[in-house]
């Protein structure tokens, strides 16, 4: 069974403690570099990106997640997704630089304008995650602005894109832990 890192310094990570579990992962809830020495790879949930910037350098995590994300696979939600980012805009913050993504934060808006959408998936997502809508929870959300020559957009809302891959990462604006759908978790799971 693999075992998958949740970051858990602030955000939703039980319910990707829940949703890892149903994958068929074994989730360790991560809080300092030395929890990431045994997992496979590591979940960052959505929350506050600058909370959480604050907690990593309060704990002095960021440089060990930074050195993991380098060699090991990361899916980041929401929050984690800007975290992951190269460039993060509105306003511009500093990251993980693990993608060559340029995200934008809360760019959907503020909390009440939160939504529910149903996406459809590129088809190589269908082809390797499964076919069928993708229920995509947006809670101030943010956008992926710009992608680099080398990151695959898996699924896009209004015409941007939501789920990206670029190489074993995984990074999605939305919250999939908060469905009941599996197949984001379980792609993850196949890039370990």
């Amino acid at each position: 069974m693999k075992r998958v890192g949740i970051l858990a310094m602030q955000g939703d990570f039980e319910a990707h403690r829940a949703a890892l579990a149903r994958a068929g992962a074994e989730p360790v809830l991560v809080r300092s570099a030395a929890d990431l020495e045994n997992v496979q790879g590591l979940v960052i949930p959505g929350g506050e990106s600058t909370t959480m910037l604050k907690l990593l350098h309060a704990e002095d995590l960021l440089d060990p997640l930074r050195r993991f994300g380098q060699r090991t696979p990361v899916l980041g939600t929401c929050a984690g997704a800007i975290l992951m980012a190269g460039r993060v805009s509105n306003p511009h913050q500093e990251s993980l630089a693990l993608m060559d993504i340029s995200v934008e934060r809360n760019a959907y808006g503020r909390q009440i304008e939160s939504r529910v959408a149903q996406l459809q998936p590129e088809p190589d997502f269908a082809g390797r995650a499964g076919a069928g809508e993708l229920e995509a929870v947006f809670i101030r959300a943010p956008v992926i602005r710009q992608i680099g020559p080398r990151v695959r957009v898996l699924a896009r809302y209004n015409g941007d894109p939501v789920l990206v891959e670029e190489g074993r990462h995984l990074a999605a604006t939305f919250h999939p832990e908060l469905t009941g759908d599996g197949r984001v978790h379980r792609l993850f799971l196949l890039n370990l």
